[in-house]
C-alpha cells in the first residue's frame, strides 16, 4: 500500500489584502524523528548511524506536481506579468514586491537559470561594475561593494544576482516560472481616434521553452496563457528570445518599426535606458535593453546600473497605471 499523498495547504488570504499565499513556507525548527539529529552540531561525528527519513518516490512527485499545478491555476489570472528574469526584470519584481504585496505577480523566464547575463561581468570576468547612483539599489539589497568614486564594484556579479533573486523569490505574492517561454501577447481592441486598430496588452501566451524550440520539427504543440491587465517586458536586446515584445508590436502593426540598437557608448546608453523606461502601448511597460531596440539607443556593455534602475522605474511606471489597466480589463468582460 502506497503512503498518503503529500499535502499542500490551500491558498488563504493574508492580512485582508485579498492576495492568497501558501502557508508554512518559512523555515521551521527541525523535528527529531526516530533519533534523528535536530541540529548540525548533533550530526557531528555520528555519520555511521546517519540515515535520511523514509520516503517513497510518488511522494516526491506529488509534492512537486501539486504545488506547480496549483501555481499554474492561481497565476492564470495575474495582476502583472514580468517577461524575463534578468537583472532588470528581477529588479522590477523586487520593487513591486516591496511596494505592492497585494498584487499577484508572475515572472516568466525562458531559461532554466534566471539572472540573464548578470552572473558575470564583461568578457566572463567576475566583478560587476555599477555607476553611481545605482549604489543606492545595492544598499537597499544589502550587497557589499568597493567604492571607486564615480562607480562601485561588486566582487562577483553572482553575489548581486543571487541576492536579488533570493529576495524576489521570498515574496509570497510573486511566482517565477522559469524554463517557460512567452510565445505571444494577448491583446484586446483599444481603438483611438488616431488609430482605430489600436490594441492593449492583456496577458501572455506561454509554453515550455523546450517545446518552443521545437515548433519547426514537431507539430500542433499548442500553448497556455496567463491573463494580466499589465505586462512588463524586460527581454533584452535582439536575440533568440530578446526584444520579443517590441518585435511582436511591429508585426502586429502597433509600432511602425524598431529603431535598432546603436553601438556601445556607456555614457549615453545608461541614462537613455533609465529615462525612457515607460509604457509603450496600453498594458505593456518596456524596460532594460529591450528599449534600445525601440528607441535606437546605444548599448552600454559591461556596466549594470541602468539595468537595476530601469527596473526601479519600470515598477514606478507600472504602479502609475495598474489601477486604470485593471479597470479596463474588468470592463471588457
Amino acid at each position: 500500500m502506497s503512503p498518503p499523498a503529500a499535502i499542500i495547504d490551500t491558498p488563504a488570504p493574508v492580512n485582508g489584502n485579498g492576495v492568497s499565499i501558501k502557508k508554512d513556507y518559512g523555515v521551521k525548527p527541525a523535528v527529531a524523528a526516530n533519533g534523528q539529529a535536530k541540529t548540525l552540531d548533533e550530526m557531528e561525528n555520528k555519520w555511521e548511524a546517519f540515515t535520511f527519513a523514509p520516503i517513497r518516490e510518488s511522494q516526491v512527485a506529488r509534492a512537486m506536481t501539486r504545488r506547480y499545478f496549483a501555481d499554474l491555476d492561481y497565476y492564470a489570472e495575474s495582476d502583472i506579468v514580468i517577461i524575463g528574469a534578468g537583472s532588470c526584470g528581477l529588479s522590477t519584481a523586487y520593487m513591486l514586491g516591496k511596494q505592492r504585496p497585494d498584487l499577484k505577480i508572475a515572472i516568466v523566464e525562458a531559461g532554466v537559470a534566471p539572472g540573464g547575463g548578470a552572473w558575470l561581468g564583461g568578457q566572463l570576468f567576475s566583478a560587476m561594475v555599477m555607476r553611481k547612483p545605482a549604489d543606492v539599489f545595492l544598499n537597499d539589497l544589502g550587497v557589499p561593494y568597493e567604492d571607486e568614486g564615480d562607480f562601485v564594484v561588486v566582487k562577483h556579479a553572482a553575489l548581486f544576482t543571487s541576492t536579488l533573486l533570493s529576495r524576489v523569490l521570498a515574496f509570497p505574492n510573486i511566482k517565477l516560472f522559469n524554463a517557460t517561454a512567452v510565445e505571444d501577447l494577448i491583446t484586446r481592441p483599444a481603438p483611438t481616434a488616431a488609430d482605430p486598430h489600436a490594441v492593449r496588452i492583456a496577458g501572455v501566451v506561454t509554453n515550455w521553452t523546450l517545446v518552443s524550440m521545437h515548433h519547426d520539427d514537431q507539430s500542433c504543440m499548442d500553448p497556455n496563457t496567463i491573463n494580466a491587465p499589465l505586462v512588463i517586458s524586460t527581454t533584452g536586446h535582439d536575440g533568440p528570445f530578446g526584444a520579443f515584445s517590441v518585435k511582436r508590436l511591429v508585426s502586429m502593426q502597433q509600432l511602425e518599426k524598431l529603431g535598432g540598437m546603436r553601438g556601445l557608448d556607456m555614457r549615453t546608453a545608461e541614462d537613455a535606458i533609465v529615462k525612457k523606461t515607460r509604457e509603450i502601448v496600453p498594458g505593456l511597460v518596456v524596460g532594460g535593453m529591450e528599449l534600445s531596440e525601440v528607441d535606437g539607443a546605444n548599448r552600454m556593455g559591461p556596466t549594470f546600473g541602468a539595468m537595476a534602475l530601469s527596473g526601479v522605474k519600470a515598477a514606478e511606471e507600472a504602479l502609475k497605471v495598474i489601477d486604470e489597466r485593471k479597470a479596463m480589463d474588468d470592463a471588457s468582460y
